[in-house]
């Protein structure tokens, strides 16, 4: 019995010692990663050998930095998708007509980091099964292209969006817990492949360099969290309200932006307040516009086609109730939600013409709806250049029956003035200001990007009864960024997408956290553990068990190498000869 379980023993001992070459599959990694369908087996590395040249090792270096770039790009790009409605209206600006470059880019830098992506897989599979690594010169140039197209694009949109990196370090404030599980499970995997490649060299000093590289970027990953801050990792209990919803320019997802159509919209999908842009006509008739002219949200260049890039605030009120404000909603499509809207909204939508202040006024006050409006001032030769305040007032006061504590008065002139003829206005700044400054100003609301967002200056700011407003936010993470910051409301394009979330995305209480990050470091440094280990012993086993005799009989696998055969040097009609479809035994010499 004890000499039957020996044998039983040793012979798992001795399964476990052989490395098995799987041919089918080393023949398709070496075939896409190298074009070497047929010559896969001269590439074996031998043991003590290093795992490619010199030029191999070049190209894996460029490739693992291309890597790293193109998926960094694919995170900011992928992050900035709140701003994208705002990309792509500057390069309309530039270029004159419309495209969604936004999206283009994105898929573009998916389909460079894909590219990469399986390249690497490659590699790492082919490193794992004791293999050189051969790079085909097309996949060379492919690297190279996905490489430069990350760096160039990185460094132009940090030159003309230099603002996105701030929401890139903003995302980390709800990911990072969570990219922290997933980059210590990838050093996880790698470890496979290096304690395969570390084991079978024989310079100690390549590697001793190899191992102090890995453990360094091991040790730095599971300290992350030390530095980690996060507004959702929070206990529970302490989560403050959702922030109010208001409209930016309406619901512009579902109706063209600034039109009633989309104000309405925005009531329908609960917003809390209306957030537009007001111009004064030429004969004093406040209206909604963003744009300082009327090429992009008008049929200005069918209708007037010689005052294309004429200012919007020279036109007089009954030319601008003669153009079409919602057709390039269709055929511009900018958020590319317009294709999902019932055939009676496009109907609608197609025929949205200029909206007054009045009428934008009055649904606010039907609805009891919050508004804040930037105001623009008139152009010099304009009859109202230096009265636009007061007509402005004039309309809110006298015609219409919104209440004025219902308006956030943003403009920042004349506040004095304003606030002396209105006192019920609830004055809104626009920037950071020491909280005296703000207090001697009645501002009781600030109106800020949301580059801005600090729980500090939040907390100090609510402490005094000054609320603060986020613009602009239409992605559910930045919302509940916001949410867990404390924002007490946000402006968005996104109402109705909003205003439904019943708690913030990726909250969490700081025991749930250690937790998380407590179990996964402790799982993966035992796993890292085991696989170095078990390499070790295996190599050490393989060199003591090389004078070996193997004999073939009855294996489910094909074949097996011990470390002092020479099999490499077997040609490929042999090697094919000598499997049989017999179960194996080892005999000890």
């Amino acid at each position: 019995m004890e000499s039957t379980l020996s044998q039983r023993l040793h012979g798992l001992c001795a399964r476990v010692l052989r490395r098995y070459e799987h041919r089918p599959f080393v023949l398709c990694l070496a075939g896409l990663y190298g074009c070497q369908w047929r010559r896969y087996e001269r590439r074996g590395a031998q043991p003590g050998d290093c795992c490619c040249n010199k030029l191999e090792g070049v190209s894996f270096a460029l490739l693992v930095a291309a890597f790293c770039l193109t998926l960094v790009f694919l995170y900011f790009w992928g992050q900035a998708q709140n701003d994208y409605n705002d990309f792509d209206w500057f390069n309309f600006g530039n270029l004159g007509f419309w495209f969604p470059w936004s999206v283009v880019l994105l898929v573009i830098a998916a389909g460079f980091f894909t590219y990469v992506t399986v390249l690497m897989l490659l590699a790492v599979c082919l490193l794992s099964e004791g293999q050189k690594l051969y790079l085909h010169w097309t996949h060379k140039i492919g690297i190279l292209v996905s490489l430069t197209f990350a760096i160039a694009a990185t460094a132009v949109l940090s030159d003309l969006w230099s603002q996105e990196w701030t929401t890139l370090l903003l995302s980390f404030q709800v990911t990072a817990p969570f990219l922290h599980v997933g980059g210590v499970l990838l050093m996880t995997a790698l470890a496979w492949p290096v304690a395969l490649h570390v084991f079978r060299m024989n310079s100690r000093v390549r590697r001793a360099l190899i191992v102090a590289v890995y453990l360094i970027f091991l040790f730095a990953l599971c300290l992350v969290p030390l530095g980690l801050y996060s507004p959702c990792i929070k206990e529970e209990g302490t989560l403050g309200p959702a922030p109010a919803i208001i409209g930016h320019r309406g619901a512009p997802m579902l109706a063209p932006e600034n039109t009633l159509m989309s104000f309405e919209k925005a009531v329908d999908a609960g917003s809390d307040g209306l957030e537009t842009d007001v111009t004064i006509s030429l004969d004093g008739v406040p209206f909604l516009m963003h744009d300082r002219t009327l090429r992009r949200t008008t049929n200005v260049q069918e209708v007037f086609p010689n005052r294309t890039n004429t200012p919007a605030a020279m036109f007089t009120w009954s030319e601008l109730e003669s153009l079409n404000a919602g057709a390039w909603f269709l055929s511009h499509n900018p958020f590319g939600t317009a294709g999902s809207l019932a055939a009676e909204d496009q109907q609608r939508a197609s025929n949205q013409s200029v909206c007054s202040l009045q009428a934008f006024l009055q649904l606010a006050a039907q609805t009891h709806k919050l508004v804040i409006f930037d105001l623009y001032r008139p152009p010099r030769g304009h009859p109202y250049r230096d009265s636009w305040i007061q007509r402005t007032l004039e309309v809110i006061q006298n015609e219409s029956s919104i209440l004025s504590s219902q308006v956030l008065w943003l403009p920042s002139d004349l506040r004095a003035l304003v606030q002396e003829i209105d006192p019920d206005l609830q004055q809104t700044s626009g920037s950071w200001l020491p909280v005296e400054v703000l207090q001697s100003n009645h501002i009781v609301k600030l109106n800020l990007h949301y580059s801005s967002m600090s729980t500090d200056l939040i907390s100090e700011y609510t402490a005094v009864n000054i609320t603060v407003n986020l613009y602009v936010i239409s992605q559910p993470w930045l919302y509940s960024l916001a949410w867990c910051t404390g924002v007490h409301s946000v402006t968005t394009n996104a109402p109705q997408l909003l205003s439904n979330r019943g708690s913030p995305l990726f909250l969490m209480s700081p025991d749930d956290y250690k937790l998380m990050w407590i179990l996964t470091d402790l799982v993966s440094l035992v796993l890292i553990v085991i696989i170095f280990f078990f390499h070790r012993w295996r190599e050490r086993g393989l060199a003591f068990s090389s004078d070996s005799k193997i004999t073939l009989d009855n294996s489910i696998y094909s074949k097996f190498k011990t470390e002092m055969s020479d099999i490499w040097s077997v040609s490929s009609s042999n090697s094919h000869a000598e499997r049989t479809p017999n179960v194996a035994t080892v005999t000890e010499q």
